[in-house]
């Protein structure tokens, strides 16, 4: 029985239920072996906080991949999230060219963007740098927002089945192999996502919830890897992705004084169940 190794690479918020402090028990809880490489630490996300502290790790990364290279590491999937910049990006290209195993699944959530804008601190420089990573990987996991700016479209919050298979086109002819794409809406009281797998398009719709939470799209991303490398198909990861992570929103919403992250940890038995059926 082959007990599998998945890297991930992203920065990691001390307190915030986002990134890492997701990835790291999400694919744990999917009996993975999950290895991890911070791009930046930081007090708390961004989002909500004020006063939180910084520390770049990019120029740590050469260093510790030098090492794993040494030491032999090589990984079953490499599973990237947050990026900070340009350079972290080329780093991470480095990482998947010597430390990717034989049959390596790599997968690339290019987050950056969300409800029509960008991030702070990135540009469209930054875009299509990301892009250039995407065209790397087996799988990427866009929203909608960040397709739009990988392929210089239009942003547009009322679309229909046209306006996402164009975006999910541009993405293919930039060498993108595999596309999730979230966040997909075609109904005011649903949403849903978009997989484009080996020229397939599939569509799964649920639920449409009136509030969100910060940090549900790692844990949307962190359960697609873990179910994925856990044997299910690119649909079926990503249909109890989906229905994991609207159980961690809902359950976050019942929860007096909850607001900095999507509270998971007490819904991993649901994401464990679904993986066993």
């Amino acid at each position: 029985m082959q007990y599998k190794k998945i890297l991930t690479i992203q920065d990691i918020s001390c307190l915030g239920q986002c990134s890492l402090t997701v990835a790291l028990p999400v694919i744990s809880a999917c009996g993975i072996e999950a290895c991890v490489l911070p791009s930046a630490v930081l007090s708390t996300h961004t989002a909500g906080f004020t006063g939180y502290t910084f520390r770049d790790l990019t120029e740590d990364m050469p260093a510790i991949t030098d090492h794993w290279v040494k030491q032999k590491i090589t990984f079953d999937s490499i599973y990237t999230g947050y990026l900070g910049s340009e350079k972290q990006i080329e780093y991470v290209k480095d990482i998947f060219a010597r430390t990717a195993s034989e049959n390596c699944v790599k997968i690339v959530d290019p987050a950056m963007a969300d409800n029509g804008k960008m991030y702070p601190g990135f540009d469209l420089a930054f875009a299509k740098t990301m892009l250039s990573l995407c065209a790397e990987a087996d799988y990427i996991l866009p929203n909608i927002t960040e397709a739009c700016l990988m392929t210089d479209v239009e942003f547009k919050t009322e679309y229909d089945r046209a306006y996402i298979n164009l975006l999910i086109a541009k993405l293919a002819e930039a060498g993108c192999k595999n596309i999730v794409l979230t966040g997909v809406s075609y109904k005011p009281e649903t949403t849903g996502v978009v997989v484009f797998e080996n020229g397939v398009y599939s569509y799964y719709e649920h639920e449409k919830l009136a509030k969100g939470s910060h940090g549900t799209g790692d844990v949307y991303a962190s359960a697609f890897v873990g179910a994925l490398m856990s044997g299910k198909t690119a649909y079926e990861a990503a249909t109890i992705a989906a229905d994991f992570t609207v159980e961690c929103i809902k359950y976050t919403a019942a929860l007096d004084n909850h607001w900095y992250g999507a509270a998971f940890e007490p819904n991993l038995s649901y994401l464990i169940g679904r993986l066993k059926a």
